[in-house]
C-alpha cells in the first residue's frame, strides 16, 4: 500500500515547472500555455455574450490605448489581446489568460488619471503573465489528488477517521494555503505590474496613489488572514518599497 502511494504522489507532483517574469518565481503547472489560453478564450467570449460594453467612446478609448501600451510592453506576440470597458458597478477589472482584458466602469473613478488606470490594468495583465490561474489550478488538483491519496490510506488503515480526515484536510488546506497562496498572488502581480507600467512609460508613483484610493473607497478593513486579497496598508507599503526601489535605479 505504501508503495503505491509513493507512486501516486511521484505521479501527482510531475508537472511543468515554469518561471514567474521579474520575480522569478519557480512554480509547478499542471496545464499547458495553449490549454490555458483556450480556456480564457472559452470563459471570455462567455462573459462577453452577457457583458453590456459601455457607450462611452472617450472612456472606451482610454482603456484601449492604455491597453495597447501595456501590451506592447509586455512582448507576448502568443496574446490575442482584447481591451473592453464594460458597464458595471463594481469596482473590478481582470485579464483572462491570452490577454483579454476587461475594466468595469465602476473603478473609472479610483483611477484619477491614465497612470493609475494603467497601475490596475497592469496588475491585472500581470495575473495573465504570471500564469496565475493555472497554477492555482495546478495546485487545487494537487490539493485535490492528495485528499484523494489520504482517503485511502486512512480508510486502509483507520476508516473511522475518514470523516475526521476530510473535514480537518479542507480546513487547513483552505486557511494555510489557498488563501494565503491568493494574497502572494496579489502582492506578485503587483510587483510584476509596476515594472510593466514602467516599461509602458507610466508613472509608477501613481501606483501608490491608486492603491490609496482604493483602500478610501472601502469600509472596515477585512481581517487579511481570512482575505484571497492583501490587506490595505501591507500592499501600500510593499508598493511603495517597489516604487522606491525602482526609481532608485
Amino acid at each position: 500500500m505504501k508503495k503505491i502511494i509513493l507512486v501516486a504522489l511521484a505521479l501527482l507532483f510531475t508537472g511543468c515547472v515554469g518561471t514567474t517574469p521579474v520575480t522569478e518565481r519557480s512554480q509547478v503547472l499542471l496545464m499547458s500555455p495553449s490549454e490555458e489560453n483556450a480556456l480564457g478564450e472559452k470563459s471570455y467570449k462567455e462573459f462577453m455574450a452577457q457583458a453590456k460594453l459601455s457607450t462611452d467612446k472617450t472612456q472606451s478609448a482610454r482603456v484601449k490605448k492604455i491597453g495597447e501600451k501595456i501590451a506592447l510592453a509586455a512582448q507576448r506576440k502568443d496574446f490575442q489581446w482584447e481591451f473592453n470597458l464594460v458597464d458595471d458597478k463594481q469596482v473590478n477589472a481582470f485579464c483572462l489568460p491570452g490577454g483579454k482584458v476587461v475594466v468595469y466602469t465602476g473603478i473609472l473613478p479610483m483611477a484619477h488619471n491614465d497612470d493609475q488606470l494603467a497601475t490596475i490594468m497592469s496588475h491585472e495583465v500581470a495575473h495573465a503573465l504570471a500564469r496565475h490561474g493555472a497554477e492555482r489550478m495546478s495546485h487545487q488538483q494537487i490539493s485535490q489528488g492528495v485528499q484523494s491519496l489520504g482517503n485511502i490510506l486512512v480508510q486502509a488503515t483507520a476508516p473511522e477517521y475518514t470523516s475526521a480526515f476530510n473535514t480537518a484536510y479542507g480546513y487547513g488546506t483552505q486557511l494555510g494555503v489557498m488563501l494565503p497562496y491568493s494574497r502572494s498572488h496579489e502582492h506578485e502581480a503587483d510587483e510584476i505590474g509596476i515594472h510593466l507600467m514602467k516599461k509602458a512609460g507610466y508613472n509608477i508613483n501613481e501606483a501608490v496613489e491608486f492603491w490609496k484610493n482604493m483602500k478610501q473607497s472601502k469600509g472596515a478593513a477585512q481581517l487579511e488572514f481570512l482575505s484571497t486579497h492583501p490587506n490595505d496598508d501591507n500592499r501600500i507599503e510593499r508598493i511603495t518599497q517597489i516604487v522606491k526601489k525602482l526609481n532608485a535605479k
